[in-house]
């Protein structure tokens, strides 16, 4: 039961850093396309992505939270 838990909270901190870089890259394509524009104005799809990214890191902190709370509950 415990190797299980702990596979699945190497599976959510990766899954929570991949969220984070896709996050990340979506907020850089805005910041390009608002700089080769020189307008205030950005692209509603990256915005899209940007909140997207950052609910799902959001979702996977959360749940790998939980999981660590399973674990110590269970090894004690």
């Amino acid at each position: 039961m415990q190797t299980l838990l702990v596979i699945a909270i190497i599976f959510l901190a990766i899954m929570v850093v991949v969220s984070l870089i896709r996050g990340v890259v979506a907020f850089l394509k805005t910041t390009k396309i608002d700089l080769e524009n020189n307008t205030g104005e950005t692209v509603s799809e990256m915005q899209l992505m940007q909140n997207k990214a950052m609910f799902d890191r959001i979702k996977y902190q959360g749940l790998a939270i939980l999981v660590v709370a399973i674990l110590l509950a269970v090894s004690q």
